[in-house]
């Protein structure tokens, strides 16, 4: 049975809009603390963490809400809108804030609709990516997940060229030179709403889980089935286990993945010496694209391999990678090879782990899984940044990659003992049958 990549791909819209607005925020919103309202680097870094603190609850209590609805569309669609809604409303207070006599003035308000766009962005995320899931039996979720992640990728490539074509240039009230983000914005929200139409209007949600949970049903053995009639089974203390640490290696490898893709720009220029910052970012770049080409051949890998063989092999690719980094001083040839490396890894990784949390869900409480993963994978993006930053600020920049390195270690020993989420092959027998192509 083959995956339906095109009907995938739709499924990845919303995922796809979602990416183009994160890659607005952190754009966007910094320039607009520091420019317009006059916000210090401490204090704008404490609202640009405010979107992975709201994560840690709003991610695993809608991904539940929308479990006990038994639906994901309502929370896409409407999620959507209101998202859509706040992010045109927020370059209007920008415009007030430049035009104000007094810098700063405005703040409270801006930070009011800050906080509803990200609940609103909070309240559908989870619901999105459990849609996948959803309609996609279990032993194509990996391969589907590389498309998921691909139409993610574009839609942060949608919000760079967008920021290249839409930020115009206007004066504030004291006749200075500043950025304008209102048409920016406006795209975006306008992405958000037609991707989250496209969905609603070309995946009919309860039919495309009906015929995946029949497969999902035909591959189970009896024992199984019959926990798969009850709206959500209870783990074995193995499955229990397993679990824990998977969503450990998550916290873990996030730790260290987010701490040298957060702070190597700065490591470049004080421990390499770099003279040109956009040297330091053409090694992010080339991690990026290495990432995108490498997730439908890592999505085929590990449908032979399976996902916990595919999983490992990318964080050894990591500790590799991030040992050599101890060692580099300078940036050459080497450096990014060590970067295309950590692309695949990382690209290895990716489109495994959320495939590896929902095996262990039944058809009632993948929205659930889906924010245990977020919950851990947002909660090592907000504490990696305070464990590094110290190591940095306290000890030193050569820190970085020592750092990274026991980070992903401790991730391939916790993995390594995983024992349940892992991908089976499709058996050859009357599959063909269900396979439903739209």
């Amino acid at each position: 049975m083959k995956l339906n990549v095109r009907r995938t791909a739709l499924v990845g819209m919303a995922f796809l809009a979602i990416n183009a607005f994160w890659g607005l925020y952190d754009f966007a919103v910094p320039l607009i603390l520091k420019n317009t309202y006059a916000l210090g680097e401490t204090a704008t870094g404490a609202v640009m963490a405010m979107d992975n603190v709201a994560a840690l609850v709003l991610l695993p209590l809608f991904g539940a809400l929308s479990d006990r609805r038994g639906r994901r569309m309502p929370f896409i669609l409407w999620g959507s809108m209101a998202a859509s809604a706040l992010m045109v409303l927020l370059p209007v207070l920008v415009r007030q804030g430049m035009m104000a006599q007094v810098k700063g003035e405005g703040l409270a308000a801006f930070l009011l609709l800050l906080g509803l766009l990200l609940i609103a962005m909070g309240t559908f995320r989870s619901p999105t990516v459990a849609l996948m899931p959803d309609v996609t039996p279990k032993f194509l979720r990996s391969k589907a997940n590389a498309v998921i992640n691909l139409m993610g990728a574009i839609g942060s490539a949608l919000s760079l060229v967008l920021t290249k074509v839409l930020v115009v240039k206007t004066v504030d009230a004291a006749g200075a030179s500043v950025s304008d983000y209102t048409w920016l914005f406006v795209s975006v929200a306008a992405l958000m709403t037609v991707c989250a139409w496209v969905v609603k209007l070309t995946i009919p949600e309860e039919r495309l889980k009906a015929e995946a949970d029949a497969i999902n049903a035909h591959l189970e053995q009896p024992e199984q089935q019959d926990a798969a009639k009850t709206q959500a089974r209870r783990l074995t203390k193995a499955e229990m286990r397993s679990l824990v640490l998977i969503l450990l290696s998550v916290a873990l490898w996030f730790m260290a993945y987010n701490a040298v893709t957060t702070a190597f720009s700065r490591y470049a220029l004080d421990v390499w010496k770099v003279e040109n910052e956009g040297d330091a970012a053409t090694c992010l770049l080339v991690a990026t694209v290495a990432a995108i080409a490498a997730y439908w051949p890592v999505g085929i890998v590990s449908s032979h391999i399976g996902r916990k063989k595919t999983i490992l092999i990318g964080v050894a690719m990591l500790m590799i990678c991030f040992a050599l980094g101890c060692f580099e001083r300078e940036l050459n040839l080497v450096s990014y090879v060590m970067f295309l490396m950590v692309g695949v890894g990382w690209a290895a990784i990716g489109v495994n782990s959320y495939p590896m949390v929902v095996e262990l869900a039944s058809g009632s409480d993948v929205g659930k899984y889906t924010g245990y993963y977020y919950t851990f994978s947002m909660a090592a993006q907000v504490l990696t940044p305070v464990l590094s930053g110290a190591l940095l600020e306290h000890v030193g920049y050569w820190t970085l990659f020592p750092y990274a390195l026991v980070m992903a270690s401790c991730a391939f020993g916790t993995m390594l003992f995983v024992r349940h989420g892992d991908s089976r092959p499709a058996a050859k027998n009357g599959l063909e049958a269900l396979d439903v192509e739209d």
